[in-house]
């Protein structure tokens, strides 16, 4: 009984400076009274928590607000420059790395090569080259506090364990302990997908809105959902698995198993490969020889009748498969991130259409449909894992105690 108590006071310890920290950094600046009016917490609780805050560097006073009579009331906001952190994104055979501070501004990053694949040769791939990031880019004043990681596949964000990922060997590997264990700093791991999605309503395209799809077409093709300003999730796994929607009972083979996944057409590899296919069978084109997405995008946008062709159908049937997801979680906006929206004249059109014709119309009707705003930051979605740990309050509790222990010592 007792040790239930120490939890539920820990949980409620949480949530609250959680909600004092949330506040003040979406409406700062602030007043203490106005905290506590807002977030019904009684104002010696805001007061005791604001200290709290205050003394960890996570938040600043600032200007005095306009006397209504009585003391003037000292704004809050959070202060964004005092601590960083490090991001990775771990794509195939590459590894982006950023150092950023709370407010997003990226103070170094570097771009890495991944030969390995098999899991314990990659995990000290990443651990090294995460601590050579740090040793050559952090400067003594700058405060890490913390490391995070995305990915493509299956993750158990909760855990911080990458189940399954497509381009490695990674299974059911305890990343974020591994992580922990190195550099004794939280660790956030997450799907790559999902954690763009996150920051892109934190962020960019989706801030104003609280329901949302990201659909983003890589080397894969995956849906990351918000709903309600949080990452849709089932009992703390990852879902949005929209690549692996069967579009074509007769289609290639997936890498998953399965025939006809919607992958095995919307996606970078797919993509080229059904051009060359088409080119070696005397389709005429301007692409010849080896070409990348890019260089798709570019011949389509110039007129080529082939390059066309296939992203009008690979908007078709991304249009068809978004379609479903509109009529399952009916979001106020759909963004769309890939190399493949730098013909996105080709292929929004497209996926409006279908759209407009499969998903219910009192759900479709008035839905906007754009490009990310995120398309170059391959390295925003571990932002995104940092800002969520803060705004939940599960890395603010862990800061202040840390403050505290310095204190004391």
């Amino acid at each position: 009984m007792n040790d239930k108590l120490i939890v539920n006071v820990d949980k409620v310890k949480q949530v609250n400076t959680a909600a004092v920290y949330g506040m003040i950094d979406q409406l700062g600046p602030i007043s203490r009274v106005k905290v506590a009016e807002q977030s019904q917490l009684a104002p010696a609780s805001v007061t005791k928590i604001t200290r709290q805050l205050l003394a960890t560097g996570l938040i600043k006073e600032v200007a005095q607000q306009a006397s209504t009579g009585g003391r003037r009331a000292i704004s809050l906001m959070t202060e964004q420059s005092h601590y960083y952190f490090i991001s990775v994104r771990l794509g195939r055979g590459t590894m982006d790395i950023s150092l950023f501070d709370l407010s997003g501004i990226s103070h170094a990053h570097s771009n890495l090569d991944v030969p390995e694949v098999e899991q314990d040769a990659l995990v000290n791939t990443l651990l090294n080259n995460i601590d050579s990031f740090i040793q050559q880019h952090l400067e003594a004043s700058q405060n890490l506090i913390a490391v995070a990681v995305t990915l493509s596949g299956l993750v158990n964000p909760g855990e911080g364990t990458v189940v399954y990922t497509p381009h490695y060997q990674l299974r059911d590997c305890p990343l974020a302990s591994l992580i922990e264990a190195r550099f004794s700093l939280p660790a956030y791991v997450g799907n790559d997908t999902r954690a763009m999605a996150l920051a892109e309503h934190y962020f960019g395209a989706t801030k104003d809105v609280l329901d949302s799809i990201l659909i983003s077409v890589h080397s894969g093709t995956g849906a990351g959902i918000i709903v309600n300003g949080q990452v849709f999730m089932s009992q703390n796994r990852d879902v949005g698995e929209i690549g692996h929607i069967q579009v074509d009972p007769l289609g290639d083979k997936c890498q998953c198993g399965n025939v006809g996944c919607l992958e095995t057409i919307v996606s970078n590899t797919a993509i080229v490969e059904r051009l060359k296919t088409l080119i070696s069978q005397g389709c005429p084109s301007i692409l010849q020889g080896d070409f990348s997405i890019e260089d798709v995008c570019a011949a389509a946008n110039q007129g080529d009748m082939l390059c066309h062709q296939v992203l009008h159908r690979v908007g078709k049937m991304l249009g068809n498969s978004i379609a479903i997801t509109i009529n399952l979680f009916h979001p106020q906006k759909i963004i769309l991130a890939g190399e493949i929206m730098a013909a996105q004249n080709i292929l929004l059109p497209t996926i409006k259409q279908c759209i407009e014709h499969q998903a219910l119309s009192s759900f479709a009707e008035g839905l906007p449909i754009e490009a990310a705003h995120f398309q170059n930051n391959p390295t925003m979605g571990g932002l995104a894992l940092v800002k969520r740990a803060l705004l939940n309050g599960s890395l603010l509790i862990r800061l202040i105690n840390e403050k505290a222990q310095q204190i004391e010592q």
